[in-house]
């Protein structure tokens, strides 16, 4: 059941954009704490919320000199390059800078979410996430997140799902 944006203080656009879908998603908040940038916003969310490194999601943007692509992955692996290229059927893919990602998402980095973005782009889900009935991606801001079945990332977002977590 989705908790409507009055919760969270205000709505984000990937909550909108989820309440507007109708997609079932409930909200994970926690504490920000700026001491954890050097392990990576989602570890910080995994352990501040008591869940698995494996269901949380971090949503990563690439380049592969033709479009850009969102990739997610859980937090404890890294987005392979060669995989997401292979995935789009590109040649090649690599990181944009965080100015570009942040420009083109709407959100800062820590809490790019895929839902809601200012650009809609193609976007590859990891498979290994598939195993899980919720995972957690950010919600469009440090500190908070959304848990939904991963089934409905593919379904609202045209999502591919691939092996592109290394």
């Amino acid at each position: 059941m989705s908790k409507k944006h009055a919760e969270t203080g205000k709505a984000t656009p990937a909550i909108a954009q989820l309440e507007n879908a109708g997609i079932t998603f409930r909200i994970a908040q926690y504490e920000h704490d700026a001491d954890h940038m050097d392990d990576g916003y989602g570890i910080e969310a995994a352990e501040k919320l008591g869940v698995s490194a494996a269901q949380v999601c971090k949503t990563l943007m690439v380049d592969t000199g033709e479009k850009r692509v969102v990739g997610i992955v859980p937090v404890n692996g890294r987005l392979n390059m060669k995989a997401i290229a292979g995935a789009v059927h590109a040649k090649k893919a690599s990181m944009t800078s965080p100015e570009v990602a942040q420009r083109e998402s709407g959100y800062v980095v820590g809490g790019i979410s895929p839902f809601g973005q200012k650009t809609h782009h193609e976007t590859v889900l990891d498979s290994s996430v598939m195993q899980f009935d919720e995972i957690l991606v950010s919600g469009g801001k440090r500190g908070l997140d959304v848990v939904l079945n991963p089934q409905d990332i593919v379904t609202l977002l045209n999502a591919t799902v691939a092996d592109i977590a290394a």
